[in-house]
């Protein structure tokens, strides 16, 4: 992991993120690299040690490694969600769907993989906090209808336009059109646009995309609506 030129310390006003990983020099590379873009942090070596912190102080987030010794990362974020909305970042070194799925299934928000790209570990972290912001009673209805380049889709009908031209899709292509409408421009992940939220269904989702692609994109290889956010999911960018 590359650490970034030392930048000015964290305001108190800061998002304050917990790490919990079992791996001193993950701990002390997370510290100063969250540290040093902006984001005031504390470490623990185990769920105990977490539960601990948890009772002296309020997190903003938290980034919590699944294989730790004693009670695991999977077992100390349901707990957690029984009872606190803290969003929660699961890190591992297992890269399997079953164990990505296993992870979400227990509350965490998202789930990323060892090694990994610092940037993407800040970009995950800015997506946290900002939908977590979003105050609940501004759960925003989905719109009518989206425009998006020359297409123009309408959700209650199903029916996509391309200027005047109608564009004929499948009724799966609809209902993902659906739910990416419906995120008004955020990523959705993989599981959520499969149909049932299983992992065969989930590794289909790639194959379904490019087919609508084809019927969106002057160049589907290099997508201008339909883009793939890297080991989350999709995004359809929207007209604002």
């Amino acid at each position: 992991m590359s650490i970034s030129p030392r930048k000015a310390m964290p305001s108190d006003e800061a998002p304050h993120i917990l790490v919990v990983d079992d791996d001193q020099r993950i701990r002390t590379l997370l510290h100063r690299f969250l540290t040093e873009n902006g984001y005031r942090v504390t470490t623990a070596e185990n769920a105990r040690e977490a539960r601990g912190r948890l009772e002296g102080l309020v997190f903003d987030l938290l980034v919590l490694d699944v294989m730790m010794p004693g009670e695991n990362g999977l077992d100390l974020a349901r707990a957690l969600r029984a009872h606190s909305p803290v969003p929660i970042l699961m890190l591992t070194a297992r890269a399997e769907i079953d164990d990505r799925i296993a992870g979400l299934q227990t509350g965490a928000d998202d789930y990323m993989t060892k090694p990994f790209d610092p940037r993407e570990l800040l970009l995950r972290i800015s997506s946290i906090l900002r939908r977590a912001a979003l105050p609940p009673q501004r759960s925003e209805q989905a719109p009518e209808s989206i425009r998006f380049g020359p297409f123009h889709f309408h959700l209650a009908r199903g029916e996509l336009r391309r200027e005047e031209e109608h564009v004929r899709i499948t009724e799966r292509e609809r209902e993902m059109l659906r739910a990416l409408a419906g995120a008004l421009g955020e990523t959705l992940p993989r599981e959520a646009l499969a149909e049932n939220g299983t992992a065969a269904n989930e590794r289909t989702i790639d194959v379904q995309i490019n087919r609508l692609r084809r019927k969106i994109e002057a160049d589907p290889s290099n997508p201008l609506y339909l883009q793939t956010v890297r080991g989350i999911g999709y995004r359809l960018v929207i007209d604002r």
